[in-house]
This record gives C-alpha cells, structure tokens and sequence, in this order.
C-alpha cells in the first residue's frame, strides 16, 4: 500500500466493491486486459459493471457507459490518457474514484500499466486506498444575458480557430476586474494536470499536478510581452470573443461548441474535484524525464 503522508493524498475507505470497467473504443488489447481482470476478480466479493461496448464483445450484460459513475464504488479505465480524461468529465462531481491502466506507452495521468494489474490488484480490496485530488475547471458560455451552456473539462478549455489561423481578439477580465484585450490564435486555460498538454506546447510551465491553481496561456499572441500567467483557483476568469469568425470552445481537445462575437465564456474552478486512486509510490518527475526525454 502506498504510504499515505502527502497531505494532498487522502484515504478512503470502502464497505462494499460495485466496479466499473470502462475501456478505449475499439483498442482490442482492451478487450484482453478486461478478461484478464475478469478472472482476476473470480471469488473475489466485488460486482462488476462493464461497459456496453467491451461487454457485446465478451457476450456478457453491459451497461451504458454514462449510468456507470452511479452505479460504481470506483471505476477502473482501460485505454491512455486521453480515455481517462474523458471519464474524468463523464464522473463529474459523482465523487467516484478512478484507476487508470495504460495500455500504450507511459501516461502522465495513468496509473498503472497493462503488466501491473496482476501485482496491484488486491490493493484495490483492501480495508482503504489512497487517493489524489485534481482540480477540474467549469466552463460557462454566456450569449447575452442568457447561459447557453456548460461543460467541465479536466486538462483544458481552449479558445481557438476552427479552420484558418486568423488571429481573433479577446477581451479578458479576471474577478470582475479588466486585465488586457489580446490578439491571438487562441487562449488555453489549463488545470495543472493539463499544464503538460497543449498548454506546454504553446510555452507554459509545467506545473506540479496537484497545485491548486490554474494557468492562462495565449496562443501566438500578436504581442510579444503577452505572457503565461498562473492564477490562484479561487480566481474567475471570464474570456468575450471581441472580433473573429469561427472560434470554438473546445473541453479537453475532445468536445467542441462554436462561439459567436460578443459570447462571454466564464472559467472557473468546480466545486468538486476528480479522485484517482494511487496504489503505489508513482514518481512524476520519473515521468516528466521519460515523456520529455530530459537528459537525452
């Protein structure tokens, strides 16, 4: 069991194991990863809920894959990075924790990798697990008085073109107080588990994953001195589209609303946070060196 002394990692305990198997669509090592945790469970005093897609293959009972954060004690993901992150805005604020096991290369938010379930398993039975909280952003699109709508996204929201690379401007305040109008390609908004992503290919920090902050980076910004800023999470910032045509609102680079002048898109942290369970003592800077190739 992972020594839990960080005090950004907590314990939680369980009275009765109800899984959730979720897994990448159509990824076949998935299907073999998910039988091989299948017969790993056998006799073990658990329920399993797998997804419709996974479970048509295995001829077995599936369910929708949106009703399995209610049904779930926790959630194991089979896929890369970019799975987990959309089942981590498909959990919300459903407080269920989520395991993620890699099935390609080293993730940075994944938890365990395909070869790892075996060893780690029983962890997830035991009287408690360990668990890291990560900030989640809201975003609320505002056209006049009216809120259109809301998304959660827990890497990014991101302003940016959806076809030519035409600069578009963007007036920005941040508590209800003006800060500077830009003109950019697009703007990242990014927790600090996203700070890896596109924001990090755009010039900004990394930032250690559970900060509780949240960071503003412009996209080639028509303004040199128009800079990365890192922001406390208590901060609002809201973002109105002031010229250009066809910009999105896109929530972790996989949901997309388009955006029209004089849309006010307001970013804030959530009330809630995601869970991801933590059976082992996982070294992000290890991480940082392998997926950044520091050194080589």
């Amino acid at each position: 069991m992972t020594d839990c002394i960080d005090k950004k990692i907590s314990v939680i305990k369980f009275t009765m194991k109800k899984i959730g198997i979720i897994a990448k669509k159509g990824e076949p090592e998935a299907v073999k990863a998910i039988k091989e945790l299948i017969r790993l469970l056998k006799g073990k005093k658990c329920k399993f809920f797998i997804e419709n897609n996974v479970a048509s293959i295995l001829k077995i009972n599936g369910y929708p894959r949106k009703t399995i954060p209610s049904i779930s004690d926790v959630i194991i993901v089979f896929g890369g990075d970019g799975t987990l992150l959309s089942v981590a805005r498909l959990v919300g604020d459903s407080g269920v924790p989520i395991l993620g096991v890699n099935l390609g290369g080293l993730g940075f938010i994944t938890e365990l990798g395909r070869d790892e379930i075996r060893n780690n398993i029983d962890m997830i039975f035991s009287e408690e697990c360990c668990f890291e909280e990560r900030i989640m952003l809201l975003a609320d699109v505002n056209r006049g008085r009216k809120k259109i709508v809301q998304h959660n996204a827990f890497n990014d929201v991101v302003l940016n073109k959806s076809a030519l690379s035409r600069m578009f401007e963007l007036a920005i305040h941040i508590n209800n107080r003006y800060v500077t109008t830009f003109r950019v390609d697009g703007l990242i908004i990014s927790t600090p588990t996203g700070s890896t992503g596109h924001s990090l290919s755009a010039g900004g920090p990394i930032l250690y994953p559970t900060l509780e902050s949240f960071l503003m980076t412009p996209i080639c910004p028509h303004t040199l001195t128009s800079r990365p800023i890192v922001l406390p999470d208590t901060f609002i910032l809201e973002a109105a589209i002031k010229s250009g045509d066809n910009v999105y609102l896109t929530l972790d680079g996989q949901v997309g609303f388009p955006l029209k002048v004089k849309d006010k898109v307001k970013i804030r942290k959530a009330d809630y946070k995601t869970k991801f369970l933590v059976l082992h003592n996982r070294d992000y800077f290890r991480i940082l060196r392998t997926k950044l190739k520091w050194g080589e």
